[in-house]
């Protein structure tokens, strides 16, 4: 689980990296773009790993469905800025990290949109070889 203290300098780094200002002793944090599947908390993240088959929309469904909470997990097209990993999660067939990150922007048909700065977790797969 993330500390009280390592989230406060994160979602401090991600808000100055979101309003393009420079705030010390806080690392620069990078801006990444794309579609994500992201939940409200990381025990939903974690479960969306043990019910994913290839189907992320699916997989979010039945969490939402699990949590009576039609917002707790959804697939997204984001402008973010992501925190350090905070866990590892495996399914069934691939293992994940689990990484906090903060949206900044949507993506929308007009192109990006700000928006107030909004905490989730997200998964970032991990490559695996076979020794």
């Amino acid at each position: 689980m993330m500390t009280r203290s390592t989230f406060k300098a994160f979602a401090l780094g991600a808000v100055a990296v979101a309003l393009g200002t420079a705030a010390a002793p806080v690392r620069a944090h990078e801006l990444q773009t794309g579609t994500v599947m992201i939940c409200d908390t990381e025990k939903q993240v974690e479960r969306f790993v043990t019910l994913f088959d290839g189907n992320a929309q699916a997989a979010a469904s039945a969490v939402n469905a699990e949590e009576q909470n039609p917002t707790a997990c959804a697939v997204v097209d984001l402008a973010y800025v992501s925190g350090p990993q905070v866990g590892m999660a495996r399914g069934k067939t691939d293992a994940f990290q689990i990484v906090p990150i903060i949206a900044v922007a949507v993506n929308t048909p007009a192109g990006l949109r700000s928006v107030s700065p909004a905490f989730f977790f997200t998964l970032v797969k991990v490559r695996e070889y076979s020794v």
